[in-house]
């Protein structure tokens, strides 16, 4: 059998390649990665939020070509069971599927205002009430998650949950978003993970550079 590959964009400026790699390398599945430079028109489109297809990242396994993210969480929690992407209990199982579902679908506001960008840092960025609004939203889902599971993950261990909400994570870090120290210990979490920690440092050390997203306060 062929070795599967990932295919993703920008590692500083991309959540949904973030949430791919995540969710693959969580899974234990062996991936070789295949790198789109973020220059490319494709890749540089769906990170500006101009292309109404987002094709990266792709999973191709044992025959599979995957790309839709909320996709390559299934099939991964179908040929790797064991990995834990899911809760084991139904109840939990559907709500991790429900917020999976909320962050992979909405939050147009957040993604447009508070782009990802791990090498930028905005203390005092000036957010605008509608992504305030989403804001508020992502914080009740996460104190609701860590209510009900005491943490340290949102479903207690770590899910495919995790790996959806981590490039909001980044986002609140990039413009200084104040958190409470319930949210503020399960953002360190995240960040601390051996997984985030080897792609920020990737993604500190890619050259290429948006001029669209180097914005100021």
């Amino acid at each position: 059998m062929a070795k599967a590959t990932l295919t993703i964009s920008s590692k500083n400026y991309s959540s949904w390649s973030l949430r791919g790699w995540l969710l693959t390398k969580f899974s234990g599945l062996d991936f070789d990665e295949i790198v789109v430079p973020p220059d490319d028109a494709a890749a540089r489109a769906e990170i500006l939020l101009l292309s109404s297809s987002i094709l990266v990242p792709c999973l191709r396994h044992d025959g599979a070509e995957i790309w839709d993210t909320l996709a390559i969480a299934e099939y991964l929690h179908e040929v790797r069971p064991d990995a834990g992407l899911l809760p084991a209990e139904r109840i939990a199982r559907a709500h991790c599927r429900s917020i999976c579902g909320e962050i992979h679908s909405g939050f147009t506001t957040l993604r447009a205002s508070l782009p990802v960008n791990l090498k930028g840092h905005f203390p005092g960025f000036k957010i605008w009430p509608r992504a305030q609004a989403d804001i508020d939203r992502v914080c009740t889902i996460w104190r609701e998650c860590l209510s009900r599971s005491g943490g340290p993950f949102l479903f207690g261990v770590r899910t495919t949950a995790d790996a959806m909400y981590a490039p909001v994570v980044t986002r609140f870090i990039t413009y200084d978003v104040k958190l409470d120290s319930d949210l503020s210990s399960y953002a360190r979490t995240i960040m601390e993970m051996p997984e985030m920690k080897e792609w920020i440092a990737a993604a500190q050390n890619e050259p290429a550079e948006i001029e669209e997203l180097a914005i100021s306060p």
